[in-house]
This record gives structure tokens, sequence and C-alpha cells, in this order.
């Protein structure tokens, strides 16, 4: 059925429904209000809106010196293809593997910052949008459209853009809270009836042995976590893993940046309800999702699930209104003082700041929180030690050696907060790989006088 039908059908109103025809359109013409010098904000994750990305890029010869914002973004992106930097310069707030070849090659940038604070810029006028690209859900009884899959890093941006194109897909699911958009406030309509892109949680290319590591990281994590938790966990094997450890639990909740498809099964069966958050009991509260069908129909009009900007999802002082807020992130190094790394790899880019801070820093204001940084002991099959003497020359430090409170690898737990460095080396060394202890234990000999 044409979605102009599927909505007519859905008990919609004359007036709302003469009004969404109006501004039907296509990808071709609705993108021909793109202008030379403007700033483009994109829905990222798996909501990405490839239809009106592919016809604006069309256009590149038209165009030039055309700015686009956005996180990580799930798919293959043409603007960043080489070339495209004359046309299109991408300002990423975090980098995925699509975009960081661009950002370390200098076709496009890298903006640092908090989580929190990126849908700020905008409201705040730091960078003024002048189009958002946005991917939604039909629109109800009502005129009001879902922003689906990723709600927290564009709805406050959306609403700060001069013009608004939306993708209305009618397979994009109608998540909750405070997700939506009136007709009234999109320019133009390009409708879409495709699936969602997704993005499947286990990596095809892990190894046994590899996964085995993530296990035994996965069940340490889970023994900090106390009935009653509520918890934010990224993406990753690492999360994944810890899922599996948490069906002996009672009454857990979510607050966390996103969430993808390991924490279904454990809200179907009754491990996560939420009856014992401190704040909004009962619910998960989430800015995105990534993951795959599963995820997306689970979200569906569930009112269990409460979707909100980004800049209260992650905002520390909400957060630490959560009692035993557990914050699992990852690292891709740690030096012997607590200075976490997980940005870069040296002066290469690698990922960026996301919500890492956010959430150390509010769940170590929680009451009985716990925040937990978690990586494997080595990288590149045991040449390389992930708990190092120094971080690599460049390397950013994404959380400081204040913050830290746990530090979880395969080989045990370490506690850091409130320890001399004497006492943070001794403990990290402890849960290095057995190969680099003593190359470790010998550079602090030989470096620190305690």
């Amino acid at each position: 059925m044409p979605i102009t039908e599927n909505i007519i059908s859905n008990n919609i109103s004359s007036n709302i429904i003469q009004n969404y025809k109006k501004k039907v359109v296509s990808a071709e013409d609705a993108v021909k209000v793109i202008k030379s010098g403007n700033n483009i904000i994109v829905q990222p994750g798996c909501a990405v809106p490839l239809k009106l990305i592919n016809a604006m890029v069309d256009r590149k010869d038209e165009l030039s010196d055309i700015n686009i914002y956005h996180i990580l973004v799930v798919g293959d992106l043409p603007y960043m293809k080489p070339g495209m930097e004359k046309h299109f310069k991408h300002k990423a707030f975090f980098m995925g593997k699509n975009t960081r070849n661009a950002v370390n090659e200098g076709r496009a940038e890298f903006i640092p910052i908090f989580l929190s604070e990126v849908t700020l810029l905008f409201k705040k006028g730091r960078i003024k949008s002048d189009v958002a690209l946005i991917h939604v859900s039909l629109p109800d009884e009502h005129g009001f459209c879902s922003y689906g899959v990723d709600v927290g890093n564009i709805k406050t941006p959306a609403e700060m853009s001069k013009t608004v194109i939306a993708q209305v897909n009618s397979q994009m699911p109608r998540s909750l809270g405070d997700s939506f958009i009136h007709i009234n406030k999109i320019d133009y309509i390009v409708e879409n009836d495709e699936p969602i892109i997704e993005l499947p949680q286990v990596d095809p290319n892990s190894s046994s042995e590899k996964l085995k590591i993530y296990d035994m990281i996965g069940e340490n994590i889970a023994s900090l976590i106390e009935d009653g938790s509520t918890l934010q966990m990224g993406i990753g094997a690492i999360p994944d893993s810890m899922m599996k450890y948490l069906m002996k639990k009672n009454d857990l909740g979510i607050h966390s940046e996103m969430f993808s498809d390991g924490l279904v099964d454990l809200v179907e069966m009754g491990i996560v309800n939420g009856e014992k958050k401190s704040l909004h009991t009962g619910k998960i509260i989430a800015g995105f999702v990534l993951g795959t069908k599963k995820t997306y129909d689970f979200i569906d009009n569930n009112p269990i699930v409460e979707f909100h900007r980004q800049e209260y999802v992650n905002d520390p002082f909400v957060i630490a209104k959560n009692n035993k807020m557990v914050a699992v992130n990852s690292a891709l190094e740690i030096d012997l003082t607590g200075q976490v790394c997980a940005d870069s790899i040296g002066t290469k880019l690698f990922s960026g700041i996301g919500g890492q801070v956010d959430f150390v820093r509010g769940a170590a204001h929680s009451e009985g929180g716990k925040p937990i940084i978690a990586l494997p002991s080595t990288t590149k099959n045991d040449t390389i030690s992930r708990i190092v003497p120094m971080l690599k020359p460049g390397a950013g430090v994404v959380t400081s050696r204040g913050d830290v409170h746990y530090v979880v690898t395969e080989y045990g737990i370490a506690y850091l907060f409130g320890k001399s460095i004497r006492e943070r080396t001794k403990a990290l060394i402890e849960i290095a790989h057995p190969k680099y202890r003593d190359e470790l234990a010998s550079f602090v000999k030989n470096n620190y006088h305690f």
C-alpha cells in the first residue's frame, strides 16, 4: 500500500492529511533547498536518511563548502569518498570506521566533545543548522511522527534548523517518550518504504579465543552489579558478554545513552523491570538504539521504553539521580596511573569522547554507583599490552585518573579511586596480561620514587 494511502487508512483528520500531502516531494526536489555553504545536521546511527543523503550527493557538482554534522552513522556514506571534500566537509562528533580514514587523511574533521553537550551546540547557537535531514515514522492520528531509532542526537538540532526535510518511512518504529515531531514542523516530506539499517552486535570475525576473553571480562563486570542496579552499557562485545551473566540478577533498570539487542531478552525475562529505579521508575531511558529488527520491534509503541534528548540522558547530574548506577565503558589503553585513552591510538584519531565521561561522573556521584572501565588486557594477538607505562605520544586522555574507579580486564578487577600512584600501579599490574607484568613492574621500579 502506498504510504499516503496507509496514512489515510489510519483515521487521520482531513486537515492533517491535506497538510501532509502538500509537503510530499521527491528526494531530488527536496534537497534543492540545500545551498553552497550550508550547515547540514544528519540524523545518525541506524536512522541515517540515506535516500536524502544520496539525493544531496547527486547534486555535488552544484555544491561547495557544505558542512555535514553528526555523530556515529551506520552504513556507507557517499560524501566520505575521496574527492568529495571539495563539495562536502564532514564535522564528526564521533568517528566510526566509515569516517575514520577521512578524518585522519584530512578530508573530514573531528570535534572532541562530551555527548551530553553535542546537541547543546545547536541549542545555544554555537553551530547554526541550515537544513536537518531526518528519518521518521508515519504520522499518528494527531500528525506526530516519531524519530524512531535515534531521538537523542537529532531532536534538538532539528528544532534549531531553518529547514527540516523528513524521510518518512513506514518501517520506522514508533518510539515513545520525547520522541516526536509534528508534520507542521516539517518543510518537505520524502516517502520511503525500506527496512531500517541494522547493526548486528556479534562481530563475525571474532575468534573463539577473543570471544572467550570478552566472556571473562563480562563475568567480572557482572560480579560488581548488585540487584536493583541501574545500568548504562555501550555497544560491542564486552557489554554483550556481560548480559549473559545478568540472568540471575533481579530488578535491574536501564538509563543509558543507547542499547542494543542484548537488552531485549533481559526485559522479556523480567530481569530488567526498572522497579527499583529511583528516577523514571519502571522505564528504560535511552537516547537511541543500535541493533537489528529485534530491537526495532521491541521499541515500537512499547511504553516501557522512553527516548529523550541526549542533553538530558547524558547529563551527569541526571544520571547521578539513579541509585546504584553502574556505568560500563571501554578503553583503548590505560596507563599505570589510571589515565584512560578511548578516542585515539597515539595521534591517530579513532572514535570520540562519546558519553564515557558523562556516565563515569554520573555513576560516581550516584548513591551506591560504580563507574567501570573495561578492556582486554592485550591486543594484536597478545603482542601489545593495553595497560601501559605511559600512553602513546599524542594519545587523548578521555577519562582522567581522578575520575577512574573500577578497571576490569579478563584477569580481574582493580579499584583505583582514592588510591595512591603506588597502589594504582600495583593494582593495574595485577590485572595486566602475565606476559607484561614484569616489564610493567620494572618500569615502576626504575621511574617512580614512592
